[in-house]
C-alpha cells in the first residue's frame, strides 16, 4: 500500500488540488510540504493531532515537513472558523509560545540537517514594506473571489476587520516565500483552510508560472459534527501542566461509541489490518477499544511510561479502590478555608468539576457527585482539613471523573 492509499484508508484525505499529482509527489518522496501553527496559546491542543501525525506519516514515507512558526500571521489572526476577532498578542507572547510549541513538535517531529525544518514566518514578514507588498502581489488577489472565500462569508454579516482581510495575502505569501528559498512544493492543513491555501497556489502561478500543490485533512469532529479536543468548553492540551496525564488519557477513554474507530484510524499508528479487524468487534468490546486509543495517544504525548500508570491507576479506580496517586489533583491552602471548613460547592469550583456553583449544586441534587466513595446528596455540606489528611479526599463527577483533594 502507497503512503497515498493508507492516507485514504484512514480518512485523512479532503481535498487535494490535483489527485495524480499529489499522489506522484508522496508516493516517491518529492514532497517538501509545510503546515503552518499560529502561536496562539503556549502549548498546542489536541485539535492539531491530525495535523502532526500526518507529518509524521509523511515524513516516514521519505517527503520533508515544515513546520512553519506563525511568529507573524499570528499577530493578525486567522478568522477561519470565528465569528469574532482573535485576541491581539504581543510579540514576547508569541514567541514564547512559538518555543513551547517546538518541544512539543520535536515528539512527532524528526528535525535536523537533512530532515524537517522548523521555520517562523516571522523571518520574512515582518520585515516587509506595506508599499512593496501590494506592489509585488497585490495584483494577484481578486477582492471579489476573497470575498466568496469561506473564510471571510461568514464574517461578513457581523463584521470582518480590514486586519483579518489580509490574512490570507500573508498566508499565501508564507507558501510564495517558501517554494522560492527552500524548494516547498505543497502546503497541508485542515479543511477550513482550503480557501487560504488556494491562494498560495494561484500567487506562485502567477508570479513565477509555476505549479504547487494543497492537500487539505479531515478535521477533528465528532458523530455531530463538533470540533473534538475540548472537555467542558476548555481546550485538551498536550503541556501536562495544563492538562495532566491522566485527565488526557480520561479524554480520549471517554470518547463516544460513534466516534472511537474514527479516531483511531485517523490519530493513531497501529496497521491499518489491526484496525480493520478491531472494526469487527462487538459493542461488547467498545470499551477495549477505547483503552487502546487512549494509551496509544498519551504514549505518543506523554511518553509510555507516563501511559501505563494512568491507564493502571484509571482501571484501579473504575474496579473501586485502587492507586489514586496518579489521577488529578488539587492542593488546599489555608486560605481556601472560611471559619476552619470549606464547602462542597466551593470545592468543587476549586477542583474544576464544575464552571459555577449554580452548575455544582445541580450536580450534587441530581446525584452527579459522589465524595469518599459516598454519593453526596447535600449542597450545603462542609469539609475540615481533617477530611483531607493522608492520601487525601476523593471526589467523583458522573461515572468517569476523579480528583484528589490534600492539604499542605
Amino acid at each position: 500500500m502507497t503512503i497515498y492509499d493508507e492516507l485514504v484508508a484512514r480518512g485523512l484525505i479532503a481535498q487535494v488540488t490535483s489527485e495524480e499529482e499529489v499522489k506522484e509527489l508522496i508516493n516517491n518522496g518529492k514532497a517538501t510540504f509545510y503546515i503552518g501553527f499560529d502561536c496562539t496559546a503556549d502549548s498546542l491542543t489536541a485539535g492539531h493531532f491530525v495535523a502532526l501525525t500526518l507529518m509524521r506519516r509523511l515524513q516516514s514515507a521519505g517527503n520533508k515537513p515544515i513546520a512553519l512558526i506563525g511568529g507573524g500571521t499570528t499577530m493578525i489572526g486567522d478568522p477561519s472558523g470565528r465569528t469574532d476577532m482573535r485576541k491581539m498578542l504581543t510579540k514576547e507572547d508569541i514567541d514564547h509560545n512559538a518555543e513551547c510549541f517546538k518541544r512539543q513538535m520535536e515528539k512527532f517531529i524528526d528535525f535536523g540537517e537533512g530532515k524537517a525544518m522548523m521555520l517562523n514566518n516571522a523571518d520574512w514578514l515582518l520585515g516587509l514594506n506595506y508599499v512593496e507588498l501590494l506592489r509585488e502581489v497585490g495584483a494577484c488577489f481578486s477582492v471579489n473571489n476573497m470575498l466568496r472565500a469561506d473564510c471571510y462569508k461568514q464574517r461578513m454579516e457581523r463584521g470582518l476587520s480590514f486586519l483579518e482581510f489580509n490574512y490570507m495575502i500573508m498566508q499565501s505569501y508564507d507558501f510564495y516565500h517558501m517554494f522560492q528559498t527552500v524548494g516547498c512544493n505543497m502546503q497541508c492543513g485542515g479543511n477550513d483552510q482550503w480557501s487560504n491555501m488556494l491562494g498560495g497556489t494561484e500567487l506562485i502561478r502567477r508570479k513565477l508560472g509555476k505549479d504547487s500543490h494543497c492537500m487539505t485533512i479531515t478535521l477533528l469532529t465528532d458523530s455531530q459534527g463538533n470540533k473534538m479536543g475540548k472537555t467542558a468548553g476548555n481546550a485538551v492540551w498536550l503541556d501536562p501542566n495544563k492538562t495532566s496525564p491522566y485527565d488526557f488519557y480520561q479524554y480520549w477513554r471517554n470518547v463516544g461509541d460513534a466516534d472511537v474507530m474514527k479516531c483511531i484510524r485517523l490519530l493513531t499508528f497501529l496497521p491499518l489490518e489491526q484496525i480493520d479487524e478491531m472494526d469487527t468487534w462487538t459493542d461488547g468490546r467498545i470499551n477495549e477499544a477505547k483503552e487502546i486509543l487512549a494509551f496509544e495517544l498519551t504514549k505518543m504525548v506523554h511518553g509510555e511510561e507516563e501511559a501505563k500508570k494512568v491507564q493502571a491507576a484509571a482501571r484501579a479506580l473504575f474496579a473501586g479502590g485502587g492507586d489514586s496517586s496518579n489521577m488529578p489533583s488539587t492542593t488546599l491552602a489555608d486560605s481556601d478555608f472560611s471559619e476552619g471548613a470549606i464547602g462542597l460547592l466551593d470545592l468543587m469550583l476549586k477542583c474544576g468539576l464544575a464552571p459555577s456553583k449554580k452548575e455544582a449544586r445541580r450536580l450534587v441534587e441530581q446525584g452527579g457527585v459522589e465524595v469518599g466513595g459516598e454519593k453526596a446528596t447535600d449542597p450545603t455540606i462542609h469539609f475540615e482539613p481533617a477530611a483531607f489528611a493522608g492520601d487525601g479526599l476523593i471526589l467523583k463527577k458522573g461515572k468517569k471523573v476523579f480528583h484528589r483533594v490534600v492539604t499542605q
